[in-house]
């Protein structure tokens, strides 16, 4: 801890583990922000340090470690989460002491709706992700569309967007597969899928889980167009595939990472050039976007902020732009983020649009 430091901030993240690739470009993504605020005198006079915790994209450790930043570490508000069960296990110590939390790197509904009293997200959901790449495959013609989905309550969130979709089309999947979230068995998996003759498959889980599951339906043969949502649009992602990255469609969040054209990304990509790095991955930018509106609610919250403050703060931030029109309008009643869906596909190494 620094000797400036005067407002903590908290996050339990997996630094290790299977999202480490994913949770090292978001925490560069939200530094570039916090870094430069503070080098230009902090929030009010006060530095704002971060206090991660590594939780290794284990529930449990998630929780524990929320308590500890909050009863141990006093910290003023959480930041940036990844994964949904691990937000969820963050619940019960927000409401105990009224800590909010910020910028959740989850899209699950049920940290929306209803409505979390200190838990105030930045991104689309995962739902409409899900029915954006059903809705894209059908458009295409793609039919026999099989779901791969995590047992935890992100992949049961996503199925429920992948069926709202299927819906809409008047389709059904050809299989839904359940996957086991700390082993999955992709021997099971891939039978599955070659079974169902799928043209495409939808696999919602996270990192390295998808990763290996994309090797292991490669290795047998199968050409199924995969679709995998946001919590994967990194660059370790991409890196981590290898050569089976081709090809791969990913939802976004954010606009397109490399569109300089449009505010958020020129900001951001402004930021970056100067500690040397030329580009910006999609997962970047969205922890760039949530250090934004972090940074916006302890201005709005005023000099020595408390929780309390803070959290009035954060409800009462309406009109809130982003940049190029992503606006935030939070309200003691609605929590949800900014609504924007697109979808990239994986060519030559990186996202296209």
């Amino acid at each position: 801890m620094s000797a400036h430091a005067q407002i903590l901030i908290g996050q339990t993240v997996g630094i290790t583990g299977m999202v480490a690739a994913n949770a090292s470009e978001m925490i560069g993504g939200a530094q570039l922000v916090i870094d430069a605020v503070n080098a230009g005198g902090g929030v009010h006079g006060e530095q704002i340090e971060v206090v991660r915790m590594d939780d290794a994209f284990d529930v449990r450790r998630a929780g524990e470690n929320t308590r500890v930043l909050i009863e141990d570490k006093k910290v003023l508000a959480l930041f940036m989460t990844r994964g949904t069960p691990h937000s969820q296990a963050a619940i019960p110590w927000l409401d105990k002491h009224g800590v909010p939390l910020i910028g959740p790197a989850s899209g699950a509904m049920i940290l929306s709706r209803p409505t979390q009293r200190h838990v105030f997200n930045v991104r689309s959901s995962y739902q409409r992700e899900a029915e954006k790449g059903v809705q894209h495959l059908l458009t295409i013609g793609l039919t026999r569309i099989v779901v791969v989905t995590v047992n935890d309550s992100f992949g049961v969130d996503a199925l429920e967007g992948a069926t709202i979709g299927f819906a809409k089309g008047g389709a059904k999947p050809a299989a839904v597969i359940t996957a086991d979230r700390d082993k999955p068995d992709y021997a099971a998996i891939v039978s599955a899928v070659k079974a169902a003759d799928a043209q495409a498959v939808l696999w919602f889980a996270a990192g390295m889980a998808v990763v290996d599951g994309i090797k292991a339906l490669r290795s047998a043969g199968s050409s199924a167009q995969v679709v995998t949502l946001s919590n994967n649009a990194s660059s370790g992602f991409i890196k981590n595939l290898g050569t089976s990255s081709a090809g791969v469609i990913v939802t976004q969040v954010f606009p397109n990472e490399r569109s300089i054209g449009h505010p958020l990304v020129r900001e951001a990509l402004a930021l970056a050039r100067t500690k040397g790095q030329t580009e910006i991955s999609p997962t970047a930018l969205e922890g760039f976007a949530s250090a934004k509106v972090l940074v916006e609610a302890l201005r709005r919250a005023g000099p020595k902020p408390t929780r309390a403050r803070l959290l009035t703060a954060l409800e009462n931030l309406r009109g809130f732009d982003l940049g190029g029109g992503l606006v935030l309008n939070y309200s003691p009643q609605d929590h949800s983020g900014v609504d924007f869906t697109d979808l990239s596909i994986i060519s030559e190494g990186r996202f296209k649009r």
